[in-house]
C-alpha cells in the first residue's frame, strides 16, 4: 500500500553540511579538514570539490566503521588527530562532524578537549583545533560552510587594541572573486582580513613537486586579530545571528558589523562601495568608478535583447536573492527563484530586492530539481541561471543554462569566474546576453551572423 506521507528527493538543490565546512576550512592557511566519520564521507566531498576546482584535495578522516557506531569514534578521532599532525605538519585542524558520529552521540568538542590535554602532558606543541557540527541531515552545504567560519571566530579570534583592520566576510565566492575583493580593499588602501581566503588553496599554480598544503589561505595570526578589526562587512542577507561569524565579532569584541547582499548588481555593488568608502572615510576610487561607468552603458547597449525575458534562478539562498536583484536591474523577470535551503528568510529577501521592478516570483525553499521542474511548467522561462545541477532541466526545455555558483562539472573554469563588483557584473552580463543570442542564431532558419 503506497505510504501518501512518504516525500523523496529527487536530485536535491543543495549538498551536504561538511562538504561546505571543508571548503570554509580549505581557506586558511596551514589548514587541515577533518571529518569524524566514514572513510565514504570524505571521498565524496573530495570529488566534488576536485571537479569543480580541479584541484588536489586532501581531507582527513576519522575512518569509523560499525564497531565505532557501537563503542564510539573517540580512539579513531585522537589518532586521526595524530596522523595529521605527524604528516602534514598542519597549522590547523578543522574538525567537523557527520551524520554517522552525530547520531551516535559523540562529544567532538570533549574528545579534543581531551586530546589537547594528553598531547600536551607529552610536551607535545598543538595546531588550532577547531570543531563544528554539521551534521548533513540538519542543512545544506552553505550552512555548513557558515557554521565552520563562525566556529573558526569563535575559537581561534583574540581580543586586542583597536586598529585600522577590516574584516572581510564573504561567504562562498569563486576564487576569482575572493582575489578581486582584496584588490578592491587594497585600491581603498586599508588592511584587510578576508577569510575564508581560497584563491591560492584551490585554484594555485602548476608546481613541479607535490604541496601537501598548499601555500595560500587567511594566516592564523591574522584570524586571531579580526577582534581587534574596525569593522566587520559580511555578505549574506539570509545570516542572522545563529549562523553569522559578523554577529559574533560585534558581540565578543565590538567590531562593528556591517552585513549586505552579495555585491552582484549596479545597486548591491553601490552598496559594498558606499560601505568601503564610509569605513575607509575616502572616496570610491576612479578606476572603479569608471568600471561603473562602462557597466552602465552595457547596461542600455543589453537592454533590447534582455527586456522581458523570464528567468529560473537556482542555488544557494544568498547567491539567488543576489542574481534576482541584479536580473530586475537589467529587464529580466525572475519567474522561479528556488533553493535547496530552509532558513525561512529565502521569500523575503527575494521580495526585498526585486520590490518596484516586478511581481514577487514563485520562492521556492527547501526545493530539489524534480519540484524545480514541476513548478516551470507554465512559466516559459528564456533562460535558467545555477550550477551544473540543473543541466537535465535545461536540456528538457530546450532553453540556456547559464553556470553560476557551484558545483559546476560540466564546463571548464567555473571555479574562477567572477561574478562580484562592477566588473564582475559586466562578465555576468555578457554571458547572459551571449546565452540568449546563442540560442536566437541557433534556432533562427537563416542563422542571422548580425544581430
Amino acid at each position: 500500500m503506497e505510504n501518501a506521507n512518504f516525500v523523496s528527493t529527487t536530485n536535491g538543490c543543495k549538498l551536504c553540511k561538511p562538504l561546505g565546512a571543508c571548503i570554509a576550512f580549505r581557506g586558511i592557511e596551514g589548514a587541515i579538514p577533518m571529518l569524524h566519520g566514514s572513510q565514504g564521507c570524505a571521498t565524496y566531498m573530495r570529488r566534488y570539490i576536485i571537479s569543480h576546482f580541479r584541484e588536489p584535495v586532501d581531507i582527513a578522516s576519522s575512518s569509523l566503521g560499525e564497531k565505532h557506531a557501537i563503542y564510539g569514534g573517540g580512539p579513531n578521532l585522537k589518532q586521526g588527530l595524530k596522523n595529521v599532525m605527524t604528516k602534514f605538519g598542519a597549522g590547523l585542524i578543522g574538525v567537523a562532524t557527520t551524520c554517522l558520529t552525530e547520531t551516535i552521540g559523540d562529544d567532538v568538542p570533549m574528545i579534543v578537549r581531551e586530546f589537547r590535554r594528553e598531547m600536551q602532558g607529552e610536551g607535545a606543541e598543538l595546531p588550532p583545533l577547531v570543531t563544528v557540527s554539521t551534521p548533513s541531515y540538519s542543512g545544506t552545504h552553505m550552512e555548513g560552510f557558515h557554521a565552520a567560519i563562525k566556529a573558526v571566530v569563535e575559537q581561534v579570534c583574540r581580543e586586542g587594541e583597536r586598529r585600522e583592520l577590516i574584516n572581510i566576510l564573504p561567504g562562498f565566492l569563486s576564487t576569482a572573486d575572493l582575489r578581486h575583493l582584496k584588490e578592491i580593499v587594497d585600491d581603498f588602501g586599508r588592511e584587510c582580513v578576508l577569510l575564508p581566503d581560497f584563491s591560492d588553496t584551490l585554484d594555485g599554480p602548476a608546481l613541479e613537486d607535490y604541496e601537501k598544503i598548499p601555500a595560500g589561505g587567511t594566516p592564523v595570526a591574522d584570524i586571531e586579530r579580526m577582534g581587534s578589526g574596525a569593522a566587520t562587512i559580511e555578505f549574506g542577507r539570509t545570516l542572522t545571528g545563529n549562523d553569522s561569524a559578523g554577529v559574533q565579532l560585534n558581540d565578543r569584541f565590538g567590531v562593528r558589523l556591517h552585513q549586505l547582499g552579495t555585491p552582484i548588481g549596479i545597486r548591491e555593488t553601490d552598496a559594498f562601495f558606499e560601505t568601503l568608502s564610509t569605513v575607509t572615510a575616502k572616496p570610491v576610487p576612479e578606476k572603479h568608478e569608471r568600471e561603473k561607468g562602462r557597466l552602465v552603458d552595457a547596461y542600455v547597449d543589453a537592454h533590447k535583447y534582455l527586456f522581458a525575458k523570464r528567468a529560473v534562478v537556482y542555488g544557494e539562498e544568498d547567491l539567488v536573492i543576489a542574481l534576482a536583484s541584479f536580473l530586475v536591474e537589467v529587464g529580466i523577470k525572475p519567474v522561479l527563484c528556488a533553493s535547496g535551503g530552509r532558513s525561512g528568510r529565502f521569500k523575503s529577501c527575494i521580495e526585498l530586492v526585486t520590490a518596484g521592478f516586478t511581481d514577487l516570483p514563485i520562492v521556492e525553499e527547501g526545493a530539489d530539481f524534480k519540484k524545480i521542474e514541476e513548478l516551470c511548467e507554465g512559466l516559459e522561462p528564456d533562460i535558467i541561471v545555477g550550477h551544473s545541477k540543473g543541466y537535465t532541466l535545461s536540456r528538457k526545455l530546450g532553453i540556456p543554462l547559464v553556470r553560476v555558483g557551484f558545483p559546476i562539472h560540466d564546463r571548464f573554469g567555473g571555479q574562477r569566474t567572477l561574478h562580484i563588483g562592477y566588473r564582475g557584473t559586466q562578465t555576468l552580463l555578457d554571458r547572459i546576453v551571449n546565452a540568449i543570442l546563442e540560442k536566437s542564431q541557433d534556432e533562427s532558419p537563416v542563422g542571422y551572423a548580425y544581430l
